[in-house]
C-alpha cells in the first residue's frame, strides 16, 4: 500500500478532526455556560424584564468573541507550522547530507535497523525530502495541520447554538420559574454536548458527560450567587 493510501485511510481517524472538533465542543460548552450564567445572574438580580435582550446580546457578543479568539489562536499555530516548514526547507538546502542522516536516525529510534533505516530515508527523500522531514521529524501532515477558518466557524456556530438553549428556557418560564427552566435547559444541553463529544472523540460517555455537567453547573452556581448578592 502506498504512503498516500495510508494517509488517506488515516483521515478517517478522529485525530484528523481534532482542530474543528475541539473548537466546536468548546464553543457549545462556552455558549451554554456563559449565556446561562448571564441569564441566571440577571434573573437572580431581579431584572427578568431584561432577560431577552441580555440573552440575545450574549449570543451575539459571545459568538463573535469565540470566532475571533479561535481564529487568532489557531492562526498562531498555523504561523508556527509555516515557520517550521521554511526553517526545514533552509536546512535541507544548506546540509542535505546532514538532514538525510537525521532522518535515518529518526527511523532507527523507531526500531528499524541501520541499513533499513538508511534505505527508507533515501527512498522518502527522493520522493519528497521536505514532506518526509515535516511528517517524521516535526509531525506535520495535512490531516492534522491547523485550520484557522474552520476552527473559527465551528466555534462561532456551536457557541450560538449552545447559547440559544438557556435563552429558550428563559423565555418559556414565568417570573418565578425562569431560573429553574434556564438551569434545566442548560443541564440538558450540557448533557447532550457531553454525549455528542464522547461519540465524536471515542471517550467514555459517562466520564465526558459528567465532566461537562460538573464544570457547567459550577459556573452557573457561582454566577447565580453573584447575581443574588447584586440583588441584595
Amino acid at each position: 500500500m502506498s504512503l498516500e493510501a495510508v494517509y488517506k485511510r488515516n483521515e478517517h481517524h478522529r485525530g484528523s478532526k481534532s482542530g474543528w472538533l475541539r473548537a466546536a465542543v468548546l464553543g457549545a460548552n462556552d455558549g451554554l455556560v456563559s449565556n446561562a450564567s448571564l441569564l441566571i445572574g440577571v434573573a437572580a438580580a431581579g431584572r427578568s424584564s431584561f432577560l431577552a435582550v441580555a440573552g440575545i446580546a450574549g449570543i451575539a457578543a459571545g459568538a463573535m468573541a469565540m470566532a475571533v479568539g479561535e481564529y487568532i489562536s489557531v492562526k498562531s499555530q498555523a504561523d508556527i507550522e509555516t515557520s517550521d516548514r521554511e526553517m526545514e526547507r533552509e536546512h535541507l538546502e544548506a546540509d542535505p547530507a546532514g538532514e538525510l542522516e537525521e532522518l535515518t536516525q529518526i527511523y532507527q529510534e523507531r526500531g528499524l535497523p541501520r541499513q533499513l533505516a538508511e534505505q527508507v530515508a533515501v527512498t522518502l527523500t527522493e520522493k519528497g525530502a521536505l514532506e518526509a522531514h515535516l511528517r517524521d521529524e516535526l509531525g506535520q501532515h495535512e490531516s492534522n495541520m491547523a485550520k484557522p477558518l474552520a476552527a473559527s466557524l465551528a466555534s462561532m456556530i456551536s457557541f450560538a447554538l449552545g447559547a440559544t438553549i438557556p435563552l429558550i428556557g428563559a423565555l418559556m418560564g414565568g417570573t418565578t420559574t425562569k431560573v429553574t427552566l434556564i438551569i434545566l435547559f442548560t443541564l440538558v444541553g450540557l448533557l447532550s454536548t457531553g454525549i455528542v463529544s464522547s461519540k465524536l472523540t471515542g471517550a467514555p460517555v459517562i466520564r465526558a458527560s459528567l465532566r461537562v455537567l460538573i464544570g457547567g453547573s459550577l459556573g452557573m452556581a457561582i454566577t447565580a450567587g453573584i447575581g443574588a448578592l447584586a440583588h441584595i
